[in-house]
């Protein structure tokens, strides 16, 4: 296992890259602990797998250090960096057992047969793949296929990191909460560092402590789910994680009190602005915002039912926005009114939450 730093890391795939655009990753330095899960979450093309394959060795970056245990391993190949990487389609050996494919690695290492036949059959275990385990790998479907290449990058116990690329995204939807369990589950036994990509956020919330949202090359915010959801230092955060996605509305701050078209509203960090603009945004998630007997009056455009709540769409002149509504709760008919919960009511300025730095 190892603590993996990463010191003012930048790469482009430009040999002499000359403006913004020519840089897949931005400058950022961050730090993950050894033994935790964590996860890069972030659209296609926003820099995750660029990322994944310099911190395991496939690419070396433009600039910067990579550094394991406070070692530098910028220069290292990914066999000498000790990790283990399941990447988004399987990579198996079709001619082989499910077997053999799961004990492949740790014989490529001269592993004692008795200690590959007990992690063989752990892993298998763990992946529901004991029934399948004299099989040849081509018989299975592209999930089985899938659990086979899971299991051999988590087979082997002297591994730095095990990391993992959009896992699963040929997996068959109702297996993927049931792998993300076991991945999890296996985590809190063994504590290895893991660092999962994805683009889905309810696979990153649910498997890491630690999720680092990217977008366009930079990293936007890390923190932990109830972090980014309660406190999205961006409004891109509040629009990814979220569904719906957090309400962003223009207003203006004076006397460090805020306003949404005429109307003060409270929020968390008005009172931190010292500059001289008057133009902001307000972010408020649809969880946060209420039917009220006074407010900001609102016109009910559309309901729209999601099981234990309904998603009501309403608007104030010509802004909309969106609340939950549990279920059994009554909705107003007509003209009604909305109030936003002011604990979870940000500020943000050019995108980034007033008095949180950008």
């Amino acid at each position: 296992m190892a603590k993996i730093s990463l010191e003012h890391l930048r790469h482009s795939y430009w040999p002499e890259p000359r403006q913004e655009a020519h840089w897949a990753l931005k400058k950022m330095s961050l730090e993950w602990s050894d033994g935790g899960a964590y996860a890069l979450l972030g659209p296609s093309g926003c820099g995750k797998t660029t990322l994944l394959n310099l911190i395991s060795g496939l690419l070396r970056p433009t600039e910067g250090r990579i550094l394991f245990d406070g070692s530098d391993i910028t220069s290292t190949t990914p066999e000498q960096r000790n990790i283990a990487q399941v990447f988004q389609f399987p990579v198996i050996y079709d001619t082989m057992t499910v077997y053999d494919n799961l004990a492949f690695p740790l014989r490529n290492r001269a592993v004692a047969e008795g200690a590959v036949d007990a992690r063989v059959r752990a892993v298998a275990e763990m992946l529901d793949l004991t029934r399948a385990l004299e099989n040849r790998a081509s018989g299975l479907t592209a999930d089985g296929k899938q659990k086979i290449s899971l299991g051999r990058g988590l087979v082997r116990e002297d591994v730095n990191v095990i990391m993992f690329d959009e896992p699963l995204t040929v997996i068959d939807p109702h297996l993927k909460w049931q792998l993300r369990s076991k991945l999890k589950e296996l985590h809190r036994r063994i504590r290895r560092t893991m660092i999962y990509v994805t683009h889905d956020q309810t696979e990153a919330l649910t498997f890491a402590d630690q999720v680092v949202v990217m977008n366009d090359g930079q990293i936007v915010q890390i923190g932990t789910p109830v972090d980014l959801f309660e406190r999205p230092r961006h409004t891109f955060v509040g629009h990814f994680i979220g569904s719906p996605g957090m309400n962003v509305l223009p207003c203006e701050i004076r006397g460090g009190q805020a306003s949404f078209a005429g109307l003060p509203i409270e929020t968390v960090n008005a009172g931190l602005y010292r500059g001289a603009a008057t133009s902001f945004e307000l972010g408020v998630r649809p969880e946060f915002v209420n039917f009220a007997p006074a407010g900001i009056p609102v016109d009910i455009v559309r309901v729209s039912d999601a099981g234990r709540f309904r998603i009501v769409e309403v608007r104030h002149r010509d802004r909309s926005l969106k609340l939950l509504v549990p279920e059994g709760q009554e909705i107003p008919t007509g003209a009604s009114h909305v109030r936003f919960d002011p604990a979870h009511t940000q500020v943000y300025e050019d995108g980034w939450m007033v008095g949180a730095g950008s």
